[in-house]
């Protein structure tokens, strides 16, 4: 874990970030950070060490009902839905089918009867709302009406998150009631890898943490295609674009609420696709996890992930006077 920290730290020094927005450079540069001839922001060692000593800790996720309120804080392990799926297997007609803010809603209700799903982010893509900023409020619309547990969601565009707020507000009573207990999260892929500020993303970041919102910072790489093929290393740019986040979000607002969401994934080398229910992914969470506590940082990774695209299964047995046993595999969660 020393090692792959003291990695990270000479990546953010040496090769930095780039394509962060201006706001973003001067927030990065008054904190500290360097901006090179390069367009790239470098991170100096002491600067990320100051800001790793006031990131927030022990920070709780708000939901509507206090009841479901996640403490992350110690040991404490919360599991839930996220995701962007653009399609879904339609529970009736048993059909794959583009994916509607019905289905959004509908899940929202599951898991607010799903003891052991703690919270909901948003699962999948409204492909019935053609208008962007119409999706947006309605994904947000459509998890809140689902359930009262802690909601993740993501904005398509930073002009957008002034009217989803109004919603919010409205939903908790007002914007003072809101700040007091934020029951909505950002799920924010911030970069994009190897090492590069998503721009607008960040631009809603910055608006999202001054509005009161906590912030999950996703970095999302894929081993042996958007980072290296070997763990390890893919551990360390996650570690490195992850840190470079808590830096940007601290310059914003010191102690602002954000969840360390190193997120990366795995190619299968032979075609290039994702392949999220192998081995090296199990490897790949177990390790974020374990600079998660290196950090003391409330962290969050892919967990519970399947290849499957759709529900599969199979008899096992052979013979009527078997019982027949069935080998299911649930689509996409995590």
């Amino acid at each position: 874990m020393q090692q792959i920290h003291s990695a990270a730290l000479d990546a953010l020094e040496e090769i930095g970030l780039s394509q962060a927005p201006p706001s973003g450079v001067q927030l990065l540069t008054e904190a500290g950070a360097i901006l090179g001839d390069d367009g790239r922001i470098r991170f100096p060692r002491a600067l990320v060490e100051d800001m790793l000593n006031i990131a927030a800790r022990d920070i709780t996720l708000h939901a509507r009902d206090p009841k479901h309120d996640l403490h992350l804080t110690g040991t404490n392990v919360h599991y839930g839905t996220a995701g962007a799926a653009v399609h879904i297997v339609d529970p009736v007609a048993n059909t794959y089918r583009e994916s509607t803010a019905q289905d959004l809603y509908d899940a929202a209700r599951l898991v607010d009867n799903l003891d052991n799903i703690h919270f909901y982010q948003r699962t999948m893509v409204c492909r019935d709302v053609v208008d962007n900023k119409e999706m947006d409020l309605n994904t947000l619309y459509g998890c809140l009406a689902g359930t009262t547990k802690h909601v993740g969601t993501s904005f398509s565009d930073p002009s957008h998150v002034a009217d989803c707020f109004e919603m919010l507000h409205m939903v908790a009573g007002g914007e003072a009631e809101w700040r007091d207990r934020p029951f909505v999260s950002n799920s924010n892929c911030f970069v994009v890898p190897p090492m590069k500020f998503a721009e607008e993303s960040c631009i809603t970041m910055e608006d999202c943490i001054r509005r009161g919102m906590p912030m999950l910072l996703l970095s999302a790489g894929q081993a042996g295609a958007t980072s290296p093929a070997p763990i390890a290393l893919t551990i360390v740019q996650a570690v490195a674009e992850c840190l470079a986040g808590v830096v940007y979000v601290n310059a914003i607002k010191p102690g602002a609420p954000a969840i360390f969401g190193t997120w990366p994934f795995v190619s299968d080398l032979r075609t290039g696709a994702m392949s999220g229910g192998s081995a090296e992914q199990a490897l790949l969470t177990a390790g974020c996890a374990q600079m998660h506590r290196f950090y003391g940082l409330p962290g969050g990774a892919a967990s519970g992930i399947s290849d499957s695209k759709l529900p599969t299964c199979r008899r096992v047995g052979a013979g009527d006077h078997q019982r027949p046993r069935r080998s299911c595999r649930p689509q996409h969660v995590l």
